[in-house]
């Protein structure tokens, strides 16, 4: 029986997501789609050409927090994400699998992510493999990843609560990441599970700016206050965005504990040196 499913949470890309279905066939292992209200055909062409995957309709576009959903439907002990422009090597699950039994205070595993047909590295790869947290239990201790290419204990992933509905969406893997780790879980790079990734030409507009508003907001959430004021300080335009949702953000701020926080600022140097 398999023990990992994948779940993907997709909005208006039909095309791009059946790809990614057709790849993710090969493994034979449970699918999850969390539709986030499409205004396209996407409901309607799944469940017609892949009649096996389960198909969740969010009433909104919920971001990352569809994800979620799919999370607790899940019935196996591990689940994989994707994204409707991503999917995993045939090989992934059977590497990624026996490292969860091994070590089960693991909770996620960051697979290497290859790019594009040429098979390039994602620039993330390089920090991954060669963080300054060390080694961990199963590979390079990490407090990142790409939710594209990241496998989590499904248990783990509960009990940290999932992605935070106040990001919605664009850089939400950081603080799920702390909260994994503030929750005594692990979180390894493992160089040997491979996701691929096949991003469109053209981005999102104003994206980059909501990765650094939620940059600011995860700060707020869980950082110590002079280092949340210096994130804000240092990005205005980032907190000015901020500003809307920093209500909830302070209603759910948790500080980390301070090893946690030492490893933050230990990965945070040599982005400035950098």
């Amino acid at each position: 029986m398999a023990r990992t499913t994948v779940v993907i949470a997709t909005r208006n890309r039909a095309d791009s997501l059946l790809h990614t279905l057709s790849r993710l066939s090969e493994l034979a292992v449970p699918v999850i789609v969390v539709d986030n209200a499409s205004t396209d055909d996407t409901v309607t062409r799944v469940r017609r050409d892949f009649p096996k995957a389960t198909v969740f309709e969010a009433p909104a576009n919920q971001g990352a927090v569809a994800r979620n959903h799919g999370v607790l439907a899940a019935l196996t002990p591990f689940v994989a994400f994707a994204d409707d422009d991503s999917w995993w090597a045939p090989d992934a699950f059977e590497r990624a699998e026996p490292i969860f039994d091994e070590h089960p205070g693991l909770g996620l595993i960051a697979a290497r992510t290859l790019v594009g047909p040429s098979d390039r590295p994602d620039p993330i790869t390089p920090l991954l493999r060669h963080s300054p947290l060390g080694d961990g239990v199963a590979g390079p201790s990490v407090l990142g990843f790409l939710a594209c290419s990241a496998i989590v204990r499904r248990q783990a992933f509960v009990e940290a609560g999932g992605f935070s509905p106040v990001l919605f969406f664009r850089g939400e893997e950081t603080l799920l990441s702390w909260d994994l780790a503030a929750a005594g879980w692990a979180l390894c790079y493992v160089e040997d599970v491979v996701a691929h990734h096949h991003p469109a030409t053209g981005r999102s507009p104003g994206g980059e700016l909501v990765q650094r508003r939620n940059a600011v907001l995860s700060a707020w959430m869980r950082r110590p206050f002079d280092r949340a004021l210096a994130a804000s300080v240092k990005d205005p335009r980032a907190f000015r965005a901020a500003l809307p949702r920093l209500r909830q953000a302070l209603r759910q701020r948790r500080e980390l504990p301070e090893h946690l926080e030492a490893q933050v600022r230990a990965i945070e140097r040599p982005r400035r040196g950098a």
